[in-house]
């Protein structure tokens, strides 16, 4: 690749809003080469893509390591980076691999759960030296389900002194549940929060709290899990919903969006990917992708426009629920 292709084409229209979720590139369920990952990250940014995610507990930094060498040499100013804190990485060399916890990677480290004032800043510090830049734009508290105490306490105002000093630009924290991202919203100041899975096709709790209350303040939202980890990607037999195996009753009902898609010559990717952005406190939807390949359709499922009509069908079926906002026109 030239430098001049690193600097080009910029983002295209309606993809501005699409993040690539870095998972994937920690090795998340199975392995990658590291040749792979690169180019998986070379094809999101030939593609338009400017947002990337990751956090340490994907591959014990592999996904760090991998999406900071495939980062370092494009303009900085040109894309933004988030991680996450409240996972600290002790080497810790034993047998196997990591994935009890769902990486296929060496198990070299153990995690340590820290949201203390100094766990926060340092697991910021670490993740810096791992992707090999100087800064990031964005940091969550990651998964701080059954250590709210303790986030809320600590963890949240570390944040709010590294965002007071300009060491990052956005605090917030990132989640699968929308709950406690509600009261995040309500009772902090974080600048955004992300969600995963739980504004989606089959799943819109999130509306019920934590949009509402985003919307209100002004808090950006980043969505992720809008597949929910493979049901609204490819409703086969085996498919997944939250990392289980999908019960029949969404199966059945993933599959009605799907064959309902299919009426209007779309895919259920696609209509998965244009669903969230439609609600007005959804600013990103954060993407995972593992080959170049997987970019590429990302990007195509994203680029496509769902008629209007497909929302009309849908609720007339009972697949939506009334209420919920759809999309109108073109992709944004």
């Amino acid at each position: 690749m030239t430098g001049r292709e690193l600097d080009a084409p910029g983002p295209v229209s309606g993809l501005d809003r699409l993040a690539l979720g870095g998972a994937a590139l920690g090795n998340l369920f199975r392995g990658a080469s590291d040749e792979v990952a690169r180019a998986t990250v070379d094809a999101a940014w030939g593609l338009g893509v400017r947002r990337f995610d990751t956090a340490p507990h994907y591959g014990l930094g592999l996904s760090e390591r991998r999406l900071g060498a495939a980062l370092r040499d494009r303009p900085r100013a040109a894309y933004t980076l988030s991680t996450k804190v409240g996972r600290l990485l002790l080497p810790d060399p034993r047998p196997g691999d990591d994935l009890a916890d769902g990486f296929a990677v060496p198990a070299t480290h153990r995690r340590v759960w820290d949201f203390s004032a100094d766990g926060v800043r340092r697991s910021l510090e670490e993740s810096l030296e791992r992707l090999g830049l100087d800064r990031v734009d964005t940091v969550y508290l990651h998964d701080p389900d059954d250590h709210a105490e303790q986030a809320f306490r600590e963890g949240y105002p570390a944040l709010e002194r590294l965002r007071a000093e300009g060491t990052v630009a956005r605090i917030g924290a990132g989640m699968n549940q929308s709950a406690m991202l509600a009261r995040f919203v309500r009772d902090t100041d974080v600048d955004e929060v992300l969600c995963a899975g739980r504004y989606t096709l089959l799943d819109q709790s999130a509306a019920a709290d934590l949009l509402p209350a985003a919307h209100a303040r002004g808090t950006s939202v980043v969505l992720g899990g809008v597949f929910n980890s493979g049901l609204l990607a490819d409703p086969g037999p085996d498919a997944t919903y939250d990392y289980a195996q999908a019960p029949p009753e969404l199966l059945a009902r993933a599959r009605k969006l799907s064959e309902l898609a299919g009426r209007y010559g779309l895919t259920l990717r696609a209509a998965a990917l244009a669903f969230p952005r439609a609600h007005p406190a959804v600013t990103t939807v954060l993407v995972g992708a593992r080959t170049p390949e997987e970019v590429r359709d990302a990007v195509a499922q994203a680029s496509s426009r769902v008629p209007d009509d497909y929302w009309k069908e849908a609720r007339a079926e009972g697949l939506l629920p009334e209420g919920v906002p759809v999309p109108t026109g073109e992709p944004s």
